[in-house]
């Protein structure tokens, strides 16, 4: 079916099965993206527990035991409950990879060799499958067995280093978003595979996707300063190495944050704050010159914005087309009006919790639709239901489970 033939119903990757061996994070974030698309997700998880952020609570969701932090990551997935530490667990895995076009999982280097449930064993059976391993430095390289953190992650990549306020101690950004970051480039390199493995006609491949390459890869702009100048950046707070004025300045009751990106905006901001003189003034009339006085603008701007409450800052720069906006929390992003106009706070029926609020997929396409219709699934809850669907009987699913090899 062609793009220009397809229904608005149907998701793009509909047909596509994923097998999702990966926990905590980067891989569950990569294939709930998959599963928005369309994708079949298989949830592989251990009898015992299962999927560790099941366990990250508190908090739970509102008066139940569900961990509000798997949930946030597990919608448009099925749950297969499966001992890999077991020949008769690995052996129903090999079952379900030989069937899998997706293949996703975060291991330490070298653990699904062990089982022989790595690429060069599964492709054996199924050459067309994409296999991609996430890990905390990659495959290769004298720290490839090394266990990796976000947090590890965000300092040792150089992101702590340019994030907080300058002479203050190093901050964490405020979500993983290491993590996040390496699961969106696999979804991209999955994503890439498949058109290849389509229109190529050449079979599957083994994608290695490191935590440590992803942030590194995200500092941009900023390793492009030290490779320019030699200097390693320092943290800066909310200002902008780059453009001034372009941070956050504390206002009568709260904090504004302006956005003075182009020479443009520049005049206007100066005359919503009554200001005119400092238009054409030589030290801030073109923004290399307000960059080389920062200070001295900062001061001159931080004493004016303050006498201002943020709602009454905020409405005059936006009167004077100058970007401006409050510091919103959780509760102020998901009663914006931007957020319920674009069915961004969604609703998914749990059969523990009752409902579950989420932000929906950003992905939207004129032709098809993404997938919104299956709660984060309960642990081992449709492993029943796989196993038969891969041809197994309820006798042997009854004995797996004597085994213990399945729950």
């Amino acid at each position: 079916m062609t793009g220009n033939e397809q229904s608005e119903d149907v998701a793009p990757l509909s047909g596509l099965t994923v097998l999702d061996a990966s926990r905590v994070l980067s891989g569950p974030f990569c294939t709930m993206q998959l599963g928005d698309l369309g994708a079949d997700v298989i949830k592989v998880e251990r009898p015992d527990g299962g999927d560790q952020t099941r366990g990250w609570k508190p908090p739970t969701y509102g008066a139940s035991e569900e961990s509000a932090y798997y949930l946030s990551i597990n919608r448009n997935k099925r749950s297969v409950s499966l001992n890999l530490a077991s020949e008769e667990g690995r052996e129903v895995f090999r079952d379900l990879a030989s069937e899998a076009d997706v293949l996703v999982e975060n291991f330490r280097v070298g653990q699904m060799d062990d089982w022989g449930l790595g690429y060069d064993d599964l492709r054996e059976e199924n050459p067309d499958l994409v296999y991609c391993h996430i890990t905390g430095y990659g495959e290769t390289g004298p720290y490839r067995h090394r266990p990796a953190y976000d947090l590890i992650m965000q300092a040792e990549g150089g992101l702590m280093s340019i994030t907080g306020e300058s002479g203050r101690e190093p901050a964490r950004v405020g979500i993983a978003i290491v993590d996040i970051a390496a699961g969106m480039y696999a979804t991209q390199a999955i994503l890439a595979r498949l058109f290849r493995r389509e229109f190529a006609d050449s079979g599957g491949d083994k994608i290695d996707i490191s935590l440590f390459d992803s942030v590194v890869a995200w500092q941009t702009y900023m390793a492009s300063y030290y490779f320019g100048t030699g200097d390693p950046p320092g943290r800066m707070g909310s200002r902008h190495p780059t453009i001034v004025p372009y941070q956050a300045f504390p206002t009568k009751d709260d904090y504004v944050v302006v956005a003075c990106a182009s020479e443009n905006i520049w005049p206007r901001f100066c005359r919503a704050l009554g200001r005119e003189e400092l238009i054409d003034d030589d030290r801030f009339a073109t923004n290399e010159q307000r960059v080389d006085n920062r200070e001295e603008l900062e001061a001159i701007l931080t004493e004016e914005i303050e006498s201002y409450t943020t709602a009454e800052i905020v409405e005059q720069l936006q009167d004077h087309d100058v970007p401006a906006r409050a510091v919103n929390d959780m509760a102020d992003v998901f009663s914006h009006p931007q957020i319920e106009a674009r069915n961004m706070r969604r609703t998914i029926d749990h059969p523990t919790v009752g409902e579950v609020e989420m932000p929906d997929s950003p992905m939207n396409f004129q032709n098809g639709t993404t997938a919104f219709d299956a709660h984060p699934p309960l642990l081992g809850e449709q492993t029943t239901e796989i196993l038969r669907e891969f041809g197994y009987s309820q006798e042997d699913i009854e004995t797996l489970r004597e085994s213990g090899s399945v729950r």
